[in-house]
């Protein structure tokens, strides 16, 4: 096996890896009935992030990897808007996800009792639509990837 074959080999791994706990790290969260079950949620939603990130942080290292090698993938269209759209989804995470999961983890923290607030289901609402957003880039992603239109 040549090198850039382990690259993509280790490319597509971690694509599994790091983007498939993303899609069902909503649904988690969304089955809750009470309390306990939503604080097990989102303590189950953070075990799925540390995967995501692992996943995301060699997704963009071994891609950038093979466009050094290759670097006729630069000058692709695919490969651009792929690599654009994944900068973009990254930037997600600490401009705009970071910031609406912040007081979600307050309220969970603060709160007492076993019903859920009708404040967490405004908080989280906000919060999944961004994250249905970036859910959406990351197939557009997947898809650039599979088909290379481009």
């Amino acid at each position: 096996m040549a090198f850039y074959e382990v690259l993509l080999f280790v490319h597509i791994f971690s694509a599994i890896l790091g983007m498939g706990p993303g899609f069902v790290m909503i649904y988690v969260v969304t089955r809750a009935t009470n309390m306990t079950e939503l604080k097990h949620a989102y303590n189950i939603r953070n075990r799925l992030h540390i995967f995501t990130m692992v996943g995301g942080t060699l997704l963009l290292i071994t891609g950038l990897w093979m466009g050094f090698i290759n670097t006729y993938l630069f000058t692709t269209g695919w490969y651009v808007i792929s690599l654009t759209l994944y900068l973009i989804a990254l930037g997600f995470g600490p401009l705009v996800l970071s910031p609406r999961s912040k007081p979600i983890k307050a309220l969970l923290k603060e709160h007492k009792g076993e019903e859920i607030p009708a404040e967490y289901y405004t908080l989280s609402k906000k919060l999944f639509f961004y994250e249905r957003i970036e859910n959406g880039l990351f197939l557009i992603i997947i898809v650039l990837m599979i088909l290379k239109p481009f």
